[in-house]
């Protein structure tokens, strides 16, 4: 196969993409959004394309996969017209991984979290408004302690905590300003620990606990630490049922426990470019090579469909 990875040059995941894909006999080539492009022609024909630095540029059309590894943030116009790219060299036969769609829906928090709710998936109380009135009405409804997020975000970046009102009616006015989304959800206390779990195709790859003793996000980049987990039935399927209601092949799925309820499990979020740096230091599971190995039999899959 021909390989595209989709992500930043000097990423940890696209060498171990390339490694995996190289060991397997498969050509890997890194790409970045920035140089994405799409040409119309009056024959009717759409050929997409990736520009180098040299001027040079490489077909899209030609490879089997493409492997996305990164959504870096963008104007709207930016987001809109990657996503439409990715979703017309989909249909023109490159298998993209994860869909469009389901990167779609995993980045927009709102969407996902709606979606979990809509299938009776248990999700944190969620407000998401544009407007600091109807923000601050939320914060009181919430008893005063709300975990702000942004809409578009990973690795707990702009994540914050807020328990004082007069610090969330300024934070919801500078979101106002900024025409920010202001997407709340109630603190939940919690035991010092989340659940990360890996799914790839429907099934449960491994799982870690993270456990962080001076921030209340667990995410790894923020030094939190891991360790390997073995996940219960329920917790499984929580994970897997969310993974597909977001078209998820790959997926990330976060569990937290309420302390003192241990019956309490909230789906947090369905990360749908999941990093395994640290699920994989202390699971020793080669993810990349498992990635690998589920398109090889996903295109096989095709060429038998198209003969």
């Amino acid at each position: 196969m021909r390989i595209a990875l989709l992500g930043n040059q000097e990423s940890w995941y696209c060498k171990k993409l390339s490694d995996a894909a190289n060991a397997c006999g498969h050509a890997s080539f890194r790409l970045e959004f920035r140089d994405l492009a799409s040409h119309v022609l009056e024959t009717q024909q759409e050929h997409f394309f990736s520009y180098e630095a040299e001027s040079s540029h490489i077909k899209l059309n030609d490879f089997d996969c493409l492997i996305i590894r990164t959504m870096p943030p963008g104007s709207l116009e930016q987001v809109v017209f990657r996503m439409d790219l990715l979703g017309r060299l989909e249909h023109s036969g490159v298998t993209v991984f994860n869909s469009p769609r389901s990167i779609e829906c995993a980045v927009d928090k709102y969407l996902t979290t709606s979606r979990l709710a809509a299938a009776k998936l248990p999700v944190p109380t969620t407000a998401v408004c544009e407007s600091s009135e109807a923000a601050m009405q939320q914060f009181q409804q919430m008893g005063g302690d709300v975990v702000v997020k942004p809409l578009f975000g990973s690795e707990g970046r702009g994540i914050f905590r807020i328990s004082d009102p007069d610090l969330a009616y300024r934070s919801f006015r500078t979101l106002e300003r900024t025409q920010a989304v202001i997407y709340l959800q109630q603190y939940i206390s919690h035991p010092g620990f989340d659940i990360r779990i890996l799914i790839l195709n429907g099934n449960v790859i491994g799982a870690i606990r993270r456990h962080s003793n001076n921030d209340f996000r667990t995410n790894l980049s923020r030094q939190a630490h891991a360790e390997p987990y073995l996940p219960n039935d329920y917790e499984a399927e929580l994970a897997v049922r969310a993974a597909e209601l977001t078209h998820a092949e790959f997926a990330g799925v976060d569990l937290l426990y309420r302390s003192h309820s241990p019956n309490e499990c909230y789906v947090l979020e369905v990360n749908a470019v999941p990093g395994w740096r640290g699920f994989q230091s202390v699971t020793k599971v080669d993810v990349a090579s498992l990635v690998i190995e589920y398109l090889e039999q996903k295109r096989n899959n095709v060429g038998s469909a198209q003969s």
